[in-house]
C-alpha cells in the first residue's frame, strides 16, 4: 500500500486519506431521495458491491436491508482461495488468513464392508486445492467477512453505511427513458419496519411508513425470494428441492478422530454427514442428511429441531460418539438448484444492445446447496465483477456497453456451479455401495467417487479456473503461448518478483487493488529496458508519447499518469539499478511530483516469475482487468493491438501530451 502522495496525513492508514480523521460515519436518518446505485440486500453480494463502489467518492450509493442490523453468526463458512485474493484487493486478506481455519486435508469415511453398521476411514488426503493460489481454502464465519466489508466501506472515500429495517415493496422503471444514462429511471419504494439508530419508537412511528428512492441503477442482492427479480419478471429455472438437510455449528466432545478435518461420511442406513472444522480450534459445522421431500413439500413445513439433527448425526457416525455441548447456530434447508434466465433487465441475447439499468447478484439469480461451499464465494464474485463496471460507466471512463458483459460472464459461471452442485449433492446423498441390501444394478457410490469428483473440480471450487469468454474486454488467445501461466479470461495467477528500488519480494497480484484501475504488466525481453533498441524500451516510448497510447487517450488532463491504467515492468535482467531505468518506470506523481519507486521489478534465482508462469524470453504484455482477470496477452511489439484492447470499450479523454511528460 502507498500513502502520503499529496502530503503527510497522520492517523489510521487503513482509512482513506480523503476521510482520515473525520470519525466513523453513522446510518443516515432515512433513505436518500436520489442515488446513482441502489443496492438491495446486505449479504455477501450486496456488501461486496457496496464496498467496491465506496472507493469512488463521486458515486452515490445506498445499500438497504430488511434486517435490523449486521449479521452476527451462521450461514456460509467456506472461503475459497479466490475470495481471499479478492479480500486482498480490499486490503484485508491478512485478517482472514489470521482468523480462519485452513483446509489442508480431506477425509472420507464409508461403511465398513465387514460390519456395514459401522463406518471406517477410506482415505485421508491433502486438500486438492493446495497450490492453486498463494492462499489456502479456508473456513470463517460469514459474519466476519461482512464485518471486514462494512469496515472497508466506512473507511473508504465515499464513507458508505447500510440502511437497515427497510422492506422493498415495489420497483418501477421508466422504460421510455431507460437508455438515457443521466436519468434516474428506477423508483423503489421501501416500508420502514423498525426504528433507525438513536430513534425512539415514537419518533420512528411519526415518520412516513413508506420511503421512495430514485436511482440510475438498481442491483438486487436480496436473496432467493428476490423482490427485485420478481419486479423484473425474471424466472428461475432448474430442479426443485428433493432432499432435506440440517446444518449446525456446535461445540462437541467426540471420539471421532477426524473432527478437525473436512470429512465426508456415508453410513449404510442412516444417510450422510459432512464435517467442516470451524475457526478457533473447537467449533465444528455438521451438514446432516435428513429425509426426502414430497414433490410440493418444503423443509419449512417439517417438524425438525436441533435435537433431530443431532440424533441423525449420532446415528451416521456410529460406532463413534458425539456429545453436543452447545449449539451456536442451526438451520434446516432443502437442496434445489436453480438459475435465473438472465442477470439483468435486458432481453435475452439483447439483440438491440440495450443498456442495462437493473442487475441481479448472488442468491437472487442462483440457488444451490452448501455442499461445495460456493454460496458466499460465487455471490461475492458476482459483485466483484459488476462493481468496477458500474463505476467505470458512472465516472465516464467506459462505454455503457461494458455493463452488458456482466450477465454473460456471471451467468455462465452460475450454470457451471449448478451442474457441479447437483452432481456433488447426488454423490454425497447416494446410497453407499456397502449398503447391506444394495443390489448389483442399484445406483450406488462410495467416498472414492466423491474424492475423484472434487479433484476434477478443484479449480472451479477454488475459484481459480473460472474463465470469462471472448467479449469487448477479453481478447483472443492468439498470443497465449507467450505467457502460458496467465490464462486469458482467468484471474491473474499471482507470483513474486523482486522490486528493483529496495529488494522487496512482492506478489504481483497484490498490486491489483479494488480501485477500478486497469493494470498492464510488461514482462521485458532478453535485451532489457535500458537498451534503446529493445522491444521493451520501444513499448515504453509508445505508451508514454504516442497519441494512440491508451494511457494518453484515456487519462484525464491533470490526473496522475497511473490513475486509469497502471503499468508495471518485470525484467529478466538481475543487475538493474533504479537510477539506470528510464523515468517511465519510476514516474513523478502527485502535487509534489514525488517519484513512484514501486513499479519496476526483476527476477532472482529464488523468484523467477518467467519460469514459474511460462513467460517467453521474448517478453510480453499482460493486460489485467480491475477485477484481476486477464484481458489480453500480447507481444511487446504489438502497440496497435494494445491500443485496440482499450479502444473497444473506453471513452477518450481530452488529449493533453503534457500529462505524461515526466514519464518519457
Amino acid at each position: 500500500m502507498q500513502y502520503h502522495l499529496n502530503g503527510f496525513k497522520p492517523g489510521d492508514l487503513q482509512v482513506s486519506e480523503a476521510v482520515r480523521g473525520l470519525g466513523d460515519p453513522v446510518q443516515p436518518p432515512g433513505l436518500p431521495n436520489e442515488v446513482d446505485v441502489l443496492i438491495v440486500g446486505c449479504g455477501p453480494a450486496g456488501l461486496t458491491l457496496a464496498r467496491q463502489l465506496s472507493e469512488f467518492a463521486g458515486i452515490t450509493t445506498c445499500v438497504v436491508d430488511l434486517k435490523s442490523g449486521p449479521m452476527l453468526f451462521g450461514q456460509a463458512d467456506g472461503i475459497s482461495c479466490r475470495t481471499i485474493e479478492i479480500m486482498e484487493a480490499f486490503n484485508c486478506s491478512e485478517t482472514v488468513v489470521k482468523e480462519a481455519y485452513w483446509l489442508n486435508q480431506n477425509a472420507f469415511w464409508e461403511p465398513d464392508v465387514a460390519r456395514p453398521e459401522y463406518i471406517r476411514r477410506a482415505h485421508k488426503i491433502p486438500d486438492a486445492r493446495l497450490g492453486l493460489s498463494e492462499f489456502t481454502h479456508s473456513v470463517v464465519n460469514q459474519a466476519r467477512i461482512h464485518d471486514l466489508l462494512l469496515a472497508g466501506m466506512k473507511n473508504a472515500p465515499a464513507r458508505s453505511v447500510p440502511v437497515y429495517n427497510r422492506r422493498l415493496v415495489a420497483v418501477q422503471f421508466d422504460r421510455d427513458h431507460s437508455q438515457d444514462l443521466d436519468l434516474h429511471v428506477v423508483t423503489a419504494s421501501f416500508e420502514r419496519v423498525g426504528a433507525d439508530p438513536g430513534e425512539t419508537v415514537g419518533v420512528a412511528q411519526a415518520k412516513p411508513a413508506v420511503e421512495t428512492v430514485r436511482a440510475r441503477f438498481i442491483v438486487g442482492c436480496d436473496g432467493a425470494r428476490s423482490t427485485v427479480r420478481r419486479s423484473l419478471d425474471i424466472a428461475l429455472h432448474g430442479d426443485s428441492a428433493s432432499k432435506a438437510w440440517g446444518v449446525m455449528d456446535a461445540l462437541v466432545v467426540t471420539d471421532f478422530p477426524d473432527i478437525r478435518v473436512k470429512t465426508f461420511v456415508q453410513s449404510s442406513d442412516h444417510g450422510a454427514v459432512m464435517i467442516v472444522p470451524r475457526e478457533g480450534g473447537y467449533l465444528v459445522r455438521l451438514y446432516v442428511e435428513l429425509e426426502l421431500l414430497d414433490a410440493d413439500q418444503r423443509v419449512a413445513s417439517l417438524d425438525i429441531e436441533a435435537a433431530d439433527i443431532i440424533v441423525a448425526a449420532q446415528r451416521i457416525l456410529h460406532p463413534y460418539t458425539l456429545d453436543v455441548k452447545e449449539v451456536a447456530w442451526w438451520s434446516k434447508y432443502e437442496v434445489g438448484q436453480r438459475v435465473a434466465e438472465r442477470f439483468d433487465d435486458t432481453p435475452l441475447d439483447n439483440p438491440h444492445g440495450l443498456l442495462s439499468r437493473a442487475f441481479l447478484a448472488g442468491d437472487a439469480c442462483h440457488t444451490h446447496s452448501p455442499k461445495a461451499g460456493q454460496g458466499l464465494n460465487v455471490s461475492l464474485h458476482d459483485a466483484f465483477n459488476l462493481g468496477w463496471k458500474l463505476a467505470s460507466v458512472l465516472e465516464g471512463k467506459a462505454e455503457p456497453a461494458l455493463l452488458n458483459t456482466y450477465s454473460a460472464e456471471r451467468r455462465a459461471v452460475a450454470l457451471e456451479l449448478i451442474a457441479l452442485d447437483k452432481t456433488m449433492s447426488d454423490l454425497v446423498a447416494t446410497q453407499p455401495r456397502a449398503h447391506k441390501e444394495a443390489t448389483p444394478d442399484a445406483v450406488s457410490t462410495d467416498t472414492g467417487d466423491i474424492e475423484h469428483y472434487i479433484a476434477t473440480q478443484n479449480g472451479f471450487i477454488a475459484g481459480t479456473t473460472i474463465e470469462y469468454g471472448p467479449s469487448i474486454i477479453r481478447a483472443s488467445g492468439e498470443h497465449q503461448h507467450l505467457a502460458r501461466g496467465f490464462q486469458i479470461g482467468r484471474r491473474f495467477h499471482s507470483a513474486e518478483a523482486t522490486r528493483i528500488a529496495d529488494g522487496r519480494h512482492q506478489h504481483l497480484g497484490h498490486l491489483i487493488k479494488a480501485d477500478g484501475r486497469w493494470r498492464i504488466f510488461v514482462f521485458g525481453d532478453e535485451h532489457g529496458p535500458t537498451n534503446h533498441s529493445s522491444d521493451t524500451h520501444q513499448l515504453a516510448q509508445f505508451v508514454a508519447t504516442d497519441a494512440s497510447s491508451p494511457v494518453i487517450r484515456y487519462t484525464a488532463p491533470g490526473a496522475d499518469v497511473d490513475s486509469v491504467i497502471d503499468l508495471y515492468g518485470v525484467f529478466q535482467q538481475r543487475d538493474l539499478a533504479i537510477e539506470d531505468l528510464p523515468d517511465f518506470w519510476w514516474p513523478a506523481k502527485g502535487k509534489y511530483g514525488l517519484r513512484d519507486y514501486e513499479k519496476a521489478f526483476h527476477t532472482t534465482e529464488a523468484y523467477d516469475i518467467f519460469n514459474e508462469r511460462g513467460i517467453d524470453e521474448a517478453g510480453c504484455i499482460v493486460v489485467v482487468r480491475p477485477d484481476q482477470h486477464v484481458a489480453a496477452v500480447l507481444p511487446l511489439s504489438a502497440h496497435a493491438e494494445l491500443a485496440s484492447v482499450f479502444d473497444a470499450f473506453m471513452m477518450e479523454q481530452p488529449h493533453d501530451p503534457a500529462l505524461i511528460a515526466t514519464r518519457t
